[in-house]
């Protein structure tokens, strides 16, 4: 062979590291690709997890039922609990052991009714020491009155000697003196006086805080103590003072605080009809009305404060219990003409434009699941009327972030109430 064709072969001839194993299977390269590959999935896996399944953190509003004409419907709904506007943590003004409780959970007391009382010995023995010292200082006044009275005798008896010679204008003169000095300290005997009257009315004030009563009337919801217990209007850092002795609530105060949320809170107004319906008693509806919204925010849940007033109460409206609230609306004046409304009421919020439509996100099961819509021309206040596409309850995601797609995972943002 010539040495052309020598040159010619080496050329053609595969590397080692390119040449096929021993074995007949396929090259190196062609493992080290495909791990290159396995790599590049589980990155694009471990991303899509992270960024789509990972749950979207959303909040949630429920559609609702537009009511029809000729009754006064519910636009929204609301839970919250009754809380009292009058109460009070009875205390005494004074640190004290108690020797007396005269309340128990439930009782009904009268204003100035006597709850506690507290062992008054030492008090008592202060308020004997400034009534005897009141005794005293008249005692002293009316010496100093009987010394006055009988320096005047003796001024009168001198000028009459003075002015027929018998006597020296020098006694008359020691007379008068003895008349000013005892003006003088009857002026003190009475300012003593005055003084001992003050700290007997100071002891008995003392000893009246030996006392405690109900400031008005109401009904004990709590029973903070016990007879022997010490009881002080300062808390004690050992533990073992009480700083009450028991908990009244004034039961004509009662009213309802609901939390609305801010896709609904134009919604209410003062004075607004509503019903309200206890938990522990869903068949019984209290008509009620709007007092105030409160003008504040709660930033972290987005809600509202807004105080209602039930027009009727009796024994089953305690303190703390949960209420649903349902805002009605004004009956309208041609009710009887009017057709009712087709569809549900969802707030604006909840509206989103996606691919050139509008929608919406249902939360179901934990996705969000888009549905396309077409609001009504008709808007009630700040809702939109959707005809279709959306049930009354469902939960609809409020301002959907721009990254949110169907069938996402989500988490709806807890509320407490």
């Amino acid at each position: 062979m010539s040495e052309v064709d020598g040159n010619l072969l080496n050329r053609l001839r595969i590397e080692g590291e390119l040449r096929e194993s021993d074995g007949g299977g396929p090259p190196r390269w062609v493992w080290v690709a495909v791990a290159a590959v396995l790599v590049l999935l589980l990155a694009a896996g471990a991303a899509w997890w992270y960024f789509g399944a990972r749950p979207v953190e959303v909040q949630t509003a429920p559609a609702m039922a537009p009511g029809g004409a000729g009754a006064s419907a519910a636009v929204l709904q609301a839970t919250g609990y009754v809380t009292a506007r009058r109460k009070a943590t009875l205390s005494a003004q004074i640190t004290g052991t108690l020797v007396e409780v005269a309340i128990e959970e439930g009782d009904h007391v009268k204003a100035g009714q006597v709850i506690a009382r507290l062992d008054d010995s030492a008090l008592r023995a202060s308020l004997n020491a400034a009534q005897a010292n009141v005794q005293v200082a008249m005692a002293q006044v009316a010496q100093a009155q009987a010394q006055l009275a009988q320096g005047e005798a003796d001024v009168r008896r001198q000028n009459e000697l003075a002015a027929s010679g018998m006597a020296t204008k020098q006694s008359a003169e020691q007379a008068r003196t003895a008349v000013a000095t005892y003006n003088a300290l009857l002026e003190a005997r009475r300012r003593e006086a005055e003084a001992a009257r003050a700290q007997l009315a100071q002891a008995k004030v003392n000893f009246d805080y030996t006392v405690v009563r109900a400031p008005f009337s109401g009904v004990v919801t709590e029973k903070a103590a016990q007879v022997g217990e010490i009881v002080s209007p300062l808390s004690a850092g050992g533990g073992f003072t009480r700083t009450g002795v028991g908990t009244i609530v004034d039961m004509d105060s009662l009213e309802v605080d609901v939390d609305v949320s801010e896709a609904y809170i134009g919604q209410v107004s003062p004075g607004m009809p509503a019903e309200a319906v206890l938990d522990a008693y869903p068949d019984w509806k209290i008509p009620a009305h709007v007092i105030a919204i409160v003008p504040t925010a709660d930033r972290g849940k987005a809600t509202v404060k807004v105080r209602v007033a039930m027009e009727q109460k009796d024994s089953r409206v305690v303190p703390d219990i949960g209420v649903r609230v349902s805002f009605l609306g004004q009956k309208p004046a041609n009710a009887g003409t009017q057709q009712p409304l087709k569809g549900v009421l969802v707030p604006a919020q909840a509206i989103a434009q996606r691919d050139g439509g509008t929608v919406v996100f249902v939360v179901v099961e934990g996705r969000a699941v888009q549905r396309p819509v077409t609001p009504a021309a008709q808007d009630v206040g700040t809702m939109k009327l959707v005809p279709q596409g959306v049930n009354a309850g469902d939960q609809l995601v409020l301002a959907p972030p721009a990254t949110l797609r169907d069938g996402a995972s989500v988490r709806v943002k807890e509320e407490s109430r």
